[in-house]
């Protein structure tokens, strides 16, 4: 990667800055394209297959391509920089939704699935940017800039599904199927944000990356290139450390618990005689405790250490998922309560995990662990997800909740008990 002369204070906090607005701007984006298209995934399955059996396969095709791209952009970003690899990853996605598209009007099973597992692996894109931003600060900011750029997917989870219906009606007017619709609008969103993360993203985030947290630190610029270039050790090798075996360990259970209850909650509350609105409001009140309050989870992990804010997360996971699991059937606003407290537990643990877990670390080593972290968190998504169905299938929504909370038993104990093993000394 080439590497600028080396910066003044001055223009490296500007530049920082302006990176941080682009990622931002990029997630934003992004993740409007990306819900608009996943929120009618199952109902364009079910048309194209004729029956409901495979509805769910869409959902598994995004999951598997956010894993994927996790993966092979960490690895892209490590040889050609942040920029590139955000870029590549949405222009993906963009690629993702023509696909989508095509396979609607050609009514092809398969061809939706492999636009949909491109779509997913531009959302890696969207995940992976919370880390450019976090490597570009101090260790007492990184949760902050991480937090910020997290707090973007907000805009996507609010716009998004409210695209869904007017993308049709534009569909309609250029002699598409109405469902085509939502996959035009990843087609300009996602294809924005890969341009602005293109035209923008300059310098690049890790010609301003934050040396004070590595442990070589030489200051300068050039240092960036040679963290990129040097031999860096192997994944399995930063996995087995201890504070990075903490993160995996608080991020994983965040994901699992968060999938297991959300995924079922709507079908829990339906067949129960909740109406659609009803179900709306709560899944709504889990979006916003997911992102809305993200810079608050940033603030409070840079003022108090990650320690603290992912035992305060898990514990509240363990909250919600009791909470959930003695709602009374028709009891809809304690449903709403558990699920935002589900979701900003999921939240104060996503964004204080991402923060513990590069620490320390060389830049080469922190991008490829980052991007197979990712990857494992959103395998452990599919499978919470595939798991929900089979425990409501055999037991029911109670017992959902009931192991939502005993999953993250383990998690408490290791983490308030062997914090000083496990964490870095100080906040």
């Amino acid at each position: 990667m080439r590497v600028t002369a080396p910066f003044s204070e001055a223009d490296r906090l500007r530049h920082r800055r302006r990176a941080v607005r682009t990622l931002v701007g990029g997630v934003a984006l992004g993740s409007t394209g990306h819900i608009a298209a996943v929120t009618v995934a199952t109902i364009v399955a079910q048309d194209l297959a004729g029956t409901s059996a495979l509805s769910g396969a869409p959902g598994a095709a995004v999951v598997a391509g956010a894993a994927l791209g996790a993966t092979l952009l960490s690895r892209l970003m490590v040889r050609r920089g942040r920029r590139t690899g955000l870029a590549a990853g949405y222009a993906v996605g963009v690629g993702g939704a023509v696909l989508a598209t095509i396979a609607i009007v050609a009514r092809s099973m398969p061809l939706l699935l492999l636009g949909m597992l491109l779509i997913g692996f531009g959302n890696a894109s969207n995940q992976l940017s919370r880390y450019a931003a976090a490597d570009m600060f101090p260790s007492h900011r990184q949760a902050s800039a991480l937090g910020t750029v997290v707090w973007a997917a907000t805009i996507g989870a609010v716009v998004g599904p409210n695209l869904v219906a007017p993308s049709g009606t534009v569909a309609e007017w250029l002699g598409l199927p109405r469902l085509a619709g939502p996959y035009i609008v990843p087609i300009v969103f996602v294809g924005l944000a890969a341009v602005l993360s293109w035209v923008f993203l300059r310098p690049d985030p890790f010609e301003l990356a934050d040396r004070s947290s590595a442990p070589r630190t030489d200051g300068a610029d050039a240092a960036v290139a040679a963290d990129l270039e040097a031999p860096a050790s192997t994944v399995g090798d930063l996995l087995r450390r201890p504070t990075v075996a903490a993160a995996l360990i608080a991020l994983v259970a965040g994901q699992v618990v968060m999938v297991l209850i959300m995924t079922m909650t709507p079908l829990h509350m339906t067949a129960h005689g909740h109406h659609l609105e009803t179900v709306g409001i709560v899944i709504s009140g889990h979006v916003f405790g997911m992102y809305a309050l993200a810079p608050v989870s940033g603030r409070l992990t840079d003022r108090f250490g990650s320690g603290p804010v992912i035992i305060a997360g898990l514990v509240l996971l363990a909250v919600s998922s009791l909470l959930a699991a003695v709602a009374p059937p028709e009891g809809g606003a304690i449903l709403f309560v558990a699920l935002f407290l589900l979701g900003y537990g999921w939240n104060l643990g996503y964004v204080a995990g991402s923060a513990l877990l590069s620490h320390g670390l060389e830049l080469a080593d922190r991008t490829r662990l980052q991007g197979t972290t990712d990857s494992i968190i959103w395998s452990s998504a599919a499978a919470a997800s595939l798991g929900s169905g089979i425990v409501i299938a055999a037991a029911s929504y109670t017992a959902l909740g009931l192991m939502g909370a005993a999953i993250v038993i383990v998690p408490i104990w290791l983490f308030a008990t062997r914090r000083s093993r496990i964490l870095p000394a100080g906040p």
